[in-house]
């Protein structure tokens, strides 16, 4: 489970206020890459994000909405985002930092002194940072992002889902089920495609 460890070794560097970041929707072939960054207040977490605080992955989709709720009720969030074009210009692994950067700067007063970032990429920071694998499950507060982040971009891809029916985003957030292969072959490609992963561009170029 995650702890306060990195949080704690942070303080001790000098750092007050330190930022989790982390990511979700990498691997999807459509819609955007999402990223949410939180600060948490250790003396005012609900009993519920004391108990259930995890990576957003080994989360069910209900708690999931519940911690959610909780975090922007008590901790002090940011989301950010990058386009499916931005992704197809950028790759997606620059979109991603990209993401994450504009997510830690959305939020506000005091800016973050030190931010733990989930993975090993190194995103463009105004502040400093370390990264830690498969750090939301292990830093409290980049597990606080990630579910940010997987709620976020779960409900942006239900409201696509709503605009482009037929591949199964609401359920499968984009990702390249079955589901979505048939409805590829059936329907085509949407502007939420992402052109530059390679499934979506044999279709373009099957040549």
């Amino acid at each position: 489970m995650p702890d306060w460890t990195f949080e704690d070794a942070a303080r001790r560097a000098g750092h007050d206020v330190i930022a989790g970041v982390d990511e979700a929707g990498r691997g999807p072939w459509a819609g955007p890459v999402v990223a949410g960054a939180a600060i948490l207040d250790r003396h005012n977490l609900s009993s519920a994000l004391r108990t259930g605080l995890d990576d957003s992955k080994k989360l069910k989709p209900d708690a999931r909405e519940d911690l959610f709720a909780e975090l922007w009720a008590t901790a002090r969030i940011g989301v950010g985002e990058a386009s499916v074009d931005e992704i197809d210009i950028m790759n997606i692994l620059q979109a991603t930092m990209l993401a994450m950067a504009r997510a830690v700067a959305v939020l506000g007063d005091p800016t973050p002194s030190y931010a733990l970032i989930d993975g090993n990429s190194e995103p463009v920071l105004a502040c400093s940072f370390e990264c830690v694998v498969k750090g939301d499950g292990h830093s409290l507060s980049i597990a606080a992002a990630s579910i940010v982040a997987k709620v976020t971009r779960d409900r942006i891809m239900r409201k696509l889902d709503a605009r482009h029916p037929g591949y199964g985003w609401a359920s499968n957030s984009g990702y390249g089920t079955r589901e979505h292969q048939d409805a590829l072959a059936r329907l085509g490609i949407t502007p939420f495609h992402r052109k530059s992963f390679a499934p979506i561009r044999k279709i373009l170029s099957p040549d």
